[in-house]
């Protein structure tokens, strides 16, 4: 595949990811910004109020995104591909349904703010596949067959 089709594919995904974050603060949150999950539910109908603990709150918040990112994905013409293991990258790979060539790694992050004008994220380790970009180690597919990478990122307030 030469570049520029490679670009044209890179800036369109590009162009609709941005498109679909926009939308997701009206799935996660109503309009005066109180979260639309409240807490967890069991089978004896016992319900428990979410943590502040930030690993809860991002695994929830991906759980309650996840049909959302697969119906965009859909809608767009990809198919997705989750991380192997749980200490893979990317979180999601992006494929497209008719030229598997095309991928696009999509990590999603998520962060509190700790005031007005602050937030922090780690944006992972910088594994071997940084260096050995034909290799498969700690990643989904080798990071050289990847067509661009992206951060799906989620800030929120305690």
């Amino acid at each position: 595949m030469n570049k520029a089709n490679t670009k044209k594919y890179k800036d369109d995904f590009r162009t609709e990811l941005k498109r679909f974050a926009d939308k997701l603060k009206n799935h996660i949150s109503t309009d005066n910004g109180d979260w639309t999950i409240k807490g967890f539910i069991d089978i004896y109908k016992n319900i428990y109020t979410i943590s502040s603990d930030t690993k809860i709150v991002s695994k929830i918040l991906e759980i309650h995104l996840f049909p959302q990112i697969l119906q965009f994905a859909d809608g767009i013409g990809y198919h997705i591909v989750l991380a192997e293991k749980q200490n893979y990258y990317p979180d999601l790979t992006f494929v497209h349904k008719s030229n598997d060539q095309i991928k696009f790694a999509v990590d999603i992050k998520t962060t509190f703010r700790r005031n007005d004008s602050s937030v922090g994220f780690t944006l992972g380790s910088h594994g071997a596949y940084f260096i050995q970009r034909d290799k498969a180690k700690n990643i989904q597919f080798p990071y050289n067959q990847y067509s661009g990478h992206f951060v799906l990122g989620i800030i929120y307030s305690r």
